[in-house]
């Protein structure tokens, strides 16, 4: 599980009333794609399901991203000399919370920071970026920095080889539902994942502690 920092950004709150949180995507999650993969167990969401969220382009100051070994996801740690651009992402839920949690898992921890967001984009380089408003925000910090490589993590890329295998529907992962999921059994945690289950392809990918497995490829089920 992720550790999370002692102080969480304001809550905002749903239609019903609950608490809802915010949070600053800088990798995978920064594809809509992946994020409702994630907390929802599909990309294809209804569009209640979807309205409940906005995802708008930030900067976070004084952090750097990089690629991490041998991984398809990138880290962030500290780096006053360095910003990050990403995604400041709205509506989410206790429960998507968890599941984040679980996606991101031991590998990092959940700390609030301030993100300025985007009133226009500019370049690869960031060139033409136009700050706006500031925000509060949950991210999550990589914690091993000797394993990050020199080396820009990219999401272009990202989509191009790796999205389509982290995105199909019935992926799972290794994360805990406190809550009743809202699509039912869309959603599968990775252990409760069952090899042999006739309800879904056997080569349904699996994501535990950010790192994708395909049961098809693990016979023995030793992953």
């Amino acid at each position: 599980m992720t550790d999370t920092a002692t102080t969480e950004p304001n809550p905002g709150k749903d239609k019903s009333g609950k608490d809802t949180h915010c949070a600053f995507f800088y990798g995978t999650l920064m594809a809509s794609e992946v994020f409702f993969t994630v907390c929802y167990g599909t990309k294809n969401v209804p569009d209640e399901v979807a309205k409940r969220h906005t995802f708008m382009p930030a900067i976070l100051h004084g952090y750097c991203r990089r690629r991490i070994k041998g991984a398809a996801y990138p880290g962030v740690v500290p780096d006053e000399k360095h910003e990050v651009f990403g995604t400041y992402a709205t509506g989410l839920s206790n429960a998507n919370m968890s599941r984040l949690d679980g996606f991101e898992g031991s590998e990092y921890v959940r700390k609030t920071v301030k993100v300025n967001l985007l009133t226009h984009v500019g370049n690869a380089k960031g060139e033409g970026n136009v700050e706006g408003e500031e925000r509060e925000a949950g991210v999550y910090v990589f914690r091993h920095p000797e394993e990050l490589e020199d080396k820009e993590w990219d999401l272009e890329e990202f989509r191009r080889e790796e999205m389509e295998m982290w995105t199909r529907n019935g992926v799972g992962f290794n994360g805990e539902q406190d809550e009743q999921d809202e699509l039912g059994d869309q959603y599968q945690p990775a252990d409760q994942y069952d090899p042999d289950d006739q309800h879904g392809p056997a080569d349904t990918p699996v994501i535990v502690r950010g790192q994708l497995y395909v049961p098809s490829d693990h016979p023995s089920g030793n992953w």
